[in-house]
């Protein structure tokens, strides 16, 4: 099996909806690398901003965030750049995601590349 996991939601929101789909979008990460399965993580959108949040010692889902970093392919260049994540994406060590060169933008993820190359995409 392949899976391309998406998480979208806004950390900003500061809602337990927010909470509840970055947890649930580790938790079935998780679920796909402990069974041997390809796994991989993007952060688009809104949900660029958990970058700067997961890699943080003190979160609440840091753990279980360290527990699939391995499998996270990065951030979406371009929404990070829109939604001022950027920089503290960089800091944390996320790849700048930037294959799909859709025009005026930095790049985003290719998400059709995934699904062609038979990854299931689930957005949380």
């Amino acid at each position: 099996m392949k899976a391309a996991i998406v998480v979208m939601s806004d950390p900003e929101a500061n809602n337990d909806e927010a909470l509840g789909r970055v947890f649930n979008a580790l938790g079935v990460t998780y679920d796909f690398k402990n069974h041997g399965d390809e796994v991989t993580l993007i952060f688009l959108g809104a949900g660029t901003r958990w970058a700067a949040q997961l890699a943080k010692a003190d979160h609440p889902l840091n753990a279980l965030y360290q527990s699939v970093e391995d499998k996270v392919a990065g951030v979406s260049a371009t929404c990070s750049d829109f939604f001022g994540a950027a920089g503290d994406a960089e800091q944390a060590g996320f790849a700048m995601l930037k294959d799909n060169a859709a025009p005026g933008t930095a790049g985003l993820p290719s998400l059709r590349a995934l699904a062609a190359d038979g990854y299931q995409i689930m957005i949380f």
